[in-house]
């Protein structure tokens, strides 16, 4: 599966342009993906030294990304006269959600088990030990 993945308010605290700490279980759950063999691409706003920098960070805790902003590495933006930076992914992981981020536990068991969110919270009503469930926008609709 391919994967595109925010980095200010996904992977790290939003501080931009500086780099926040990193949310919990953020890189340690981006390397089992990769691990699973997802192709994570970076999707940023980032550009410059600013995205180089976390890529540079991401880089120092293990997760190497398939590509950076564009849909493959060998991409070239310069010679692509079509080039998007919508890019083709099965998956977007991003703060900016409908209904906001899940935790990275819960976004693992979304990719590796092939749930969908609401699924994933059914089971939580079932168990209410398991975790706090948060207020989501289609609860206001109940």
């Amino acid at each position: 599966m391919v994967i595109a993945v925010d980095f200010d308010g996904t992977i790290v605290e939003h501080r931009y342009p500086e780099i926040g700490k990193e949310l919990p279980f953020a890189t340690e759950t981006l390397r089992m993906l990769i691990k699973e063999r997802h192709k994570l691409i970076l999707w940023s706003v980032r550009e410059g030294k600013l995205l180089e920098d976390a890529v540079n960070w991401c880089r120092e805790r293990g997760v190497e990304f398939y590509a950076i902003n564009k849909d493959f590495p060998e991409e070239n933006v310069e010679l692509n006269k079509h080039f998007s930076r919508k890019l083709k992914a099965d998956l977007f992981i991003d703060d900016r959600n409908i209904g906001g981020l899940p935790d990275w536990g819960q976004i693992y068991r979304m990719v590796h088990e092939g749930k969908t969110y609401p699924q994933i919270l059914k089971q939580y009503d079932t168990d209410d030990s398991l975790i706090r469930r948060k207020k989501h926008w289609w609860q206001f609709f109940k």
